[in-house]
């Protein structure tokens, strides 16, 4: 599986991208260098283990148990947001704790929004002109999903799962005029709850000029141009960035392509880039050969949500698109987020193997045909040589 083998080269990469980016902070706070790194690799195991299970499931399974998996997404983002329950940093009530470790809800609700989508609409083809009964109940959950992700608060992450949502959207046979209404009301809802915090709102416009508060709201961008512009081409080498130095914050999460850029140079900025065009062309492939509508949108849904994470955490650092705290998939530190895009992947190459049994089936089917067709035409030969 040319996919599988691209990924694991790729997570690889991401890991000692993740040791580099963090050790000197690491080394700071806890005195362990590796601490970052031994985290991710046990979160990496977990979602190796993961995608090998989600590969095996049936990838219908999924759209029979959407329901169940959205009861427990919403029961999940209303816990987080109780005190004596979610774990609250720098403002922002995103974790829950599970033993030893955190997780965010939020990455839950990434993939379990997706399935619900995508098993609505496809089992609703029927209805989908109708706006009442066949495009709206789905976008009713998506306004309360939205709600309680915006309450912690993350509009990052709930205007990915709108954005990952409306592509999915896109793909079923839903009148034009419907989405243009509903991408107008979307867009304004945005507008709306951006302006109404000062917080959103800074976050939201330092992005265009950094440099007119450098040590303020605009300090994270102009130290990942400082990253940039120090890398250049070839780069400083790996391990050998400054800016890690406590210089740039979160240069192992939000801001590692900041690090890669320095480190690795245009050398490393391909490897990334490369990576996410050929996740696209797969994921794309994928869901064109899939057997049936919920495995097509499934698999779109998934593969452009994973592709519109990575162009908003990389438009973020070269200040294209405002800083939300969106992490680099498959290579940004964080355990539940590794863990849920792995899933993603095993899903997708799931979908893929039943993908490849559709085609080889048709292949036989085709072939059987054709012999038959020849065996006919050797016989109407023969009875006419011979009558």
């Amino acid at each position: 599986m040319p996919l599988l083998v691209v990924f694991i080269l790729f997570l690889t990469f991401g890991i000692v991208m993740v040791y580099s980016a963090s050790f000197p902070y690491a080394y700071l706070r806890f005195d362990n260098a590796s601490h970052y790194v031994n985290r991710q690799l046990f979160w990496a195991g977990v979602g190796l283990l993961c995608l090998l299970l989600a590969l095996r499931i049936p990838y219908r399974i999924y759209g029979k148990l959407s329901p169940v998996l959205l009861l427990v997404t919403l029961l999940l983002l209303v816990l987080v947001l109780i005190p004596q329950i979610g774990i609250e940093r720098n403002f922002s009530r995103r974790w829950l704790g599970l033993g030893g470790f955190q997780f965010q809800p939020v990455e839950i609700a990434k993939i379990s929004l997706l399935i619900y989508f995508a098993y609505f609409y496809s089992r609703k083809q029927a209805l989908i002109n109708h706006f009442g009964k066949g495009v709206i109940p789905p976008l009713i959950v998506l306004v309360v999903v939205f709600g309680l992700i915006l309450v912690q608060p993350d509009l990052g992450s709930a205007t990915l799962i709108v954005c990952s949502c409306s592509v999915l959207l896109f793909f079923t046979k839903v009148r034009y005029r419907y989405l243009l209404f509903l991408m107008s009301f979307a867009v304004t809802g945005f507008i709306f709850f951006a302006v109404r915090s000062s917080y959103r709102l800074e976050r939201l416009t330092s992005f265009t000029n950094p440099f007119a508060d450098a040590d303020g709201a605009g300090y994270q961008l102009v130290n990942s141009y400082i990253s940039i512009h120090t890398g250049g081409v070839w780069g400083l080498g790996l391990g050998q960035s400054v800016q890690k130095l406590g210089y740039l914050p979160e240069a192992h999460t939000d801001f590692i392509m900041s690090i890669i850029s320095e480190e690795l140079g245009l050398l490393g900025v391909l490897i990334v880039v490369g990576f996410y065009l050929f996740l696209m062309m797969k994921g794309v492939q994928i869901g064109r050969r899939a057997p049936d509508l919920f495995g097509r949108l499934l698999a779109i849904g998934l593969t452009f949500q994973l592709l519109m994470q990575a162009i908003i955490n990389l438009g973020a650092i070269l200040g294209l698109l405002p800083i939300t705290g969106i992490t680099l998939p498959f290579v940004s530190y964080g355990g539940s987020s590794l863990m849920i895009t792995m899933i993603e992947v095993g899903i997708l190459l799931n979908i893929s193997s039943y993908s490849q049994k559709s085609l080889s089936h048709n292949r036989n089917n085709r072939e059987s045909k054709d012999r038959k067709r020849y065996k006919q035409y050797r016989k109407s030969s023969h009875v006419a040589e011979w009558g």
